[in-house]
């Protein structure tokens, strides 16, 4: 990560994200007994996406391993316009021209000395849709850099292996790249943004940047840059129960910063560098309070032995879920929306179900075998409900259950639901019902759309 500060004090919202459920802050659970009611018919994803891989942690600590060996041969060091960064360089076009990608050597002129960016293209995908995902190859002059940013570099470069052993069909074009001289100032990432012309710019749909992904002590930091980036990672580890928290510590820092100034989405995860980790931060996520996420940062320490391999393992499997959501995924085709904004609370337990209804009309025939379903409950404890779309006959089509192990806030979700036997015009109804004792919460708003 780069040395120059800037930071931002504002935070971005959470919005509903197709198929993507929110995470907001951590709610303390019940202590009540959790229970699954008999589950109706199950939504299906509104975002239609070929399975994500688990990202092998060994294969991911094997680059990681080489990196060191590099700059262990080198001087100590992968920075700019040294041997080890150039060998770094090396390291990685060759694991990718093997893999079937197409990649470009960019050359450029930073303090005297020759600098470079790979970028990776994988064949297909939509052309005027491109997802980018990258991390930063060179380290600081004072030692290897294996977490700074070995971390990231060798988790994209997994991430993208990846996708050629499962010989992806992305909906997206996907294209990768590892940034030289970003340790003097995002220097290679602003070259390539700047070198592309505007119409180049505008094809990229999301540029996604992952700087220091494995820190000793590490936190779990999404960046809130795009609400639709965010969200994807949210949802990530809360399939995990790991809370998040935004991060600031890296803002205006690492690469993605060039892509968001020249207005292309951003998104990305942080493990830590030299913040501290306070108490309540090492009580969610483990560690040691009163320490830096990473005390080898810009260190000579930062070698191989400077990684979380937890951490590492969780945050490389997310760059998969995201390419794989984000770049894969077919959203369902958006229709004629009814939409309830009135809030409706919702019981604590032991109360009845409430219902929210819509009434539509207008819309011939049978509902589709895509109706979809947007929700916006905010509740102290969602583990507790259990959210149903009646239809106009009467028949539940349940869009979630209760789970015990879902300790968080709120409900913003999207799903889609099977209703084609369903006759469209009618009254339907979102229900929902609190299964356990001591929460407080209501319906915000619902929408369907056919």
């Amino acid at each position: 990560m780069s040395l120059s500060v800037s930071r931002r004090l504002t935070a971005v919202t959470a919005i509903a994200v197709a198929g993507l459920l929110a995470t907001t802050a951590s709610a303390t659970a019940s202590t009540a007994p959790r229970t699954t009611p008999p589950a109706a018919p199950a939504a299906a994803p509104a975002l239609a996406a070929p399975t994500p891989p688990d990202i092998p942690l060994a294969n991911v600590k094997a680059h990681l391993s080489q990196l060191q060996s590099i700059a262990t041969a080198n001087g100590g060091n992968r920075a700019h316009g040294r041997a080890g960064y150039k060998a770094s360089v090396d390291y990685v076009k060759a694991k990718l021209d093997a893999a079937g990608f197409t990649t470009t050597l960019q050359t450029f002129t930073s303090s005297g000395a020759t600098g470079y960016n790979l970028i990776a293209d994988w064949p297909g995908g939509d052309p005027n849709s491109v997802l980018m995902t990258g991390a930063h190859l060179d380290s600081v002059t004072a030692g290897p850099g294996v977490n700074d940013n070995g971390s990231g570099s060798a988790g994209v470069l997994e991430a993208a292996l990846a996708v050629s052993r499962a010989q992806l069909q992305p909906a997206k074009h996907l294209r990768f790249g590892w940034w030289g001289a970003e340790e003097l100032g995002m220097v290679g990432s602003k070259y390539y943004v700047n070198s592309l012309p505007a119409a180049e710019k505008s094809k990229i749909s999301g540029y996604l940047n992952f700087d220091m992904i494995g820190s000793p002590n590490p936190g779990y930091f999404v960046y809130d840059d795009d609400p639709t980036l965010e969200q994807t990672f949210k949802t990530y580890f809360a399939g995990l129960n790991i809370p998040t928290e935004i991060e600031t510590e890296g803002d205006g820092r690492s690469d993605h910063a060039p892509f968001k100034n020249a207005g292309i989405p951003v998104g990305g995860l942080f493990s830590g560098a030299d913040y501290t980790k306070t108490s309540a931060q090492a009580q969610k996520w483990g560690g040691t309070a009163g320490r830096p996420f990473d005390a080898c940062y810009h260190s000579s320490c930062d070698t191989s032995a400077n990684i979380d391999d937890t951490a590492l393992d969780r945050n490389s499997d997310a760059i998969a879920y995201a390419i794989w959501n984000l770049g894969a995924g077919t959203p369902v085709p958006p229709g004629r929306s009814f939409e309830n904004t009135a809030d409706v609370n919702i019981p604590d337990s032991p109360g009845a179900a409430v219902t929210s209804p819509v009434t539509v009309s207008g819309v011939a025939g049978n509902a589709p075998a895509t109706t979809k379903v947007d929700v916006n409950i905010v509740h102290t404890y969602r583990g507790d409900l259990v959210i149903d779309l009646i239809a106009p006959d009467g028949t539940a089509y349940r869009l979630k259950n209760s789970s015990s192990s879902d300790s968080a806030a709120d409900v913003v979700a999207s799903y889609t639901v099977n209703a084609s036997s369903e006759v469209a015009n009618g009254v339907w109804k979102l229900q929902v019902r609190d299964v356990a004792a001591q929460d407080t919460g209501y319906i915000n708003s619902w929408k369907i759309t056919f």
